[in-house]
């Protein structure tokens, strides 16, 4: 059997030129924005349903005023 043998890198995370990002760090930022995400996304999706809801009452006529319309005269009748 051959042995693996795992070796830690204290160069680990993201290096820029001054200053260098941890691993957890990403890590926390990357769920935080997934999370967020998620969040917004349903969000979303409510106020869609909620707006194609009062569309469709409008299109449907619930809300519209009712208007009177003039009765026709009828012509002589003989």
């Amino acid at each position: 059997m051959s042995s693996v043998n795992f070796k830690s890198s204290t160069d680990s995370g993201l290096n820029l030129f001054f200053f260098s990002l941890p691993q957890s760090f990403l890590l926390q930022v990357g769920t935080a924005s997934v999370l967020m995400l998620l969040i917004a996304e349903k969000a979303v999706i409510q106020n869609l349903q909620a707006i194609g809801e009062a569309t469709e009452e409008l299109f449907r006529g619930d809300r519209l005023p009712i208007l009177d319309f003039p009765e026709q005269e009828r012509g002589n009748e003989s």
